[in-house]
Order: C-alpha cells, then structure tokens, then sequence
C-alpha cells in the first residue's frame, strides 16, 4: 500500500516514517515485477515543479516521492504526519545495496555521473558490501541521446537484466529519464538519487549529520559549490517559503492532478 501523499505546492510527498517502508516497497516492486519509480526530492525538485507542470505530473505519478531534505519533513509532520523522517539519497542507495547482499541478491545498474564517476562509485560501493551484484554502468554525455543512442542504451540496459536501476542526472533530467523509459527498460524499480553518485564516488563532501539534520545541509553545499548553485539556494529558498506559507494561509491553492 502507496503511503499517503503529503501536498507541498501541488508535489505529493510520501509520508514515510522509516527508511525499511521504502525498502519493503521497492522489494515487492520487484517480486512481482512491477514497473515504477522513485523520485527522491528536496526543496529543489519542488521548485523545479512550479516552473514546469510536466514535472510536478512526474513526481506525482512515480511509485514514491520521498522527501529528500528536512524542509518536507517538517511540513509532513506539521500537516499531522508527526512521524515522517528523511530518505536521503545516498542513505537509500547504502542501505539497498546492504540488503541486496544479505537479503535477496537484487541486480543495479548505475546510469549517471561524469566519466569516471559511475566506475569509482561501483569500486566504493563494492569494497563495502563485496557481494554486490552490479551489472552494468553508463556515464551519458551532456548533451541529450540521438533516437538511436537512446535504443542502443535501453538494449544494453536489458540485456543486463538489472533489477534496480540507479539514475544520478540530477533534477529534472533523472525524473523525465526516468518517466520517459519506465516501461521500455524491463528492470521495475527505477531510483532517481542525483548528487548520491558524486558523494558515494568521493567526488564531493557531504554536509556533516548534524548540518543534514537541522536543515542546513543547504548552506554547506553552497559555501562548497557557490557559482553553481547560488540560485538555487538564494533564490529559490526564500521563494519556497512564501510559497508555503501562501498554501498555509489559502492564499494559493495547488492540486495533486
């Protein structure tokens, strides 16, 4: 049973109280091979939805939108989900590669990252659980995939047979990939995780704990990453909570359709 949908700014996020909801729900995603997506989604991925209803429509058609920052947690908990918490991508990504070692052996796939990344990120991810089956890995080039590359990489995808494909575009390019191929690709669960390959590749410095879990994660990875990502913190922020509390106050109103 799909958790219940919290709605933040017309972005349904999934109320999930515990990282093993989402791991029970991805395995059984896969023993009866049923094809979705999970879109793990912070501030940014919201915001993004505002400018672009195509997206906002992924998000809410995936299998689960789990909130990926501590600003969804809290609106979770303060429209009466009290015990939601956080589904941090790189969290997921370890504590399915641990479970699909001790557990039940599932197959990924890693689509994503700049050259090199995908590769050091599977060396990492392997000197930590040995027994990971991983079956494959593309880094795509920038520029978006002629028809034909595209095919040949949906041929390659399936002839590896993977049961979980991890996608680190980052948003919006790993949400459309992801809606755009679910179906065509044969693997059922498709993960889209974003910086989760640069930071478990050793490529960038995740923020510490506490920073995460006080919502400051967002100030570390601007004094880390300025040039790229002042938009998005200094503006996008602010706008995010007049939004919010343009919704709280029914001044804008936002449906989940």
């Amino acid at each position: 049973m799909e958790p219940i949908r919290v709605n933040v700014l017309g972005v349904g996020i999934s109320a999930i109280n515990h990282m093993d909801v989402v791991l029970e729900t991805i395995e059984d995603w896969i023993a009866r091979r049923e094809p979705n997506y999970v879109c793990v989604t912070g501030v940014h991925g919201v915001m993004e939805s505002q400018r672009d209803d195509e997206l906002r429509r992924i998000h809410n058609a995936s299998g689960l939108t789990t909130p990926d920052g501590m600003p969804l947690v809290w609106l979770s908990r303060l429209k009466g989900h009290r015990h939601v918490d956080r589904i941090y991508g790189p969290d997921l990504m370890l504590a399915l590669c641990e479970r699909s070692t001790t557990k039940n052996g599932f197959r990924h796939f890693f689509y994503g990252g700049a050259e090199g990344v995908p590769e050091q990120l599977v060396a990492n991810l392997r000197q930590r659980f040995p027994r990971l089956q991983v079956v494959g890995i593309y880094s795509p080039p920038f520029r978006p995939l002629t028809p034909e590359e595209d095919e040949r990489v949906v041929q390659i995808i399936n002839q590896a047979a993977p049961d979980i494909i991890w996608v680190g575009l980052s948003t919006p390019k790993q949400e459309r990939w992801m809606a755009v191929h679910l179906g065509h690709v044969e693997a059922p669960v498709l993960i889209g995780v974003g910086a989760a390959f640069d930071f478990l590749a050793g490529q960038k410095r995740q923020a510490p704990r506490w920073m995460q879990r006080s919502g400051l994660e967002w100030l570390f990875r601007l004094l880390t990453e300025p040039r790229r990502l002042w938009r998005r913190y200094l503006v996008n922020n602010p706008l995010f909570v007049l939004l919010v509390l343009a919704q709280a106050l029914g001044l804008r109103r936002y449906s989940l359709e």
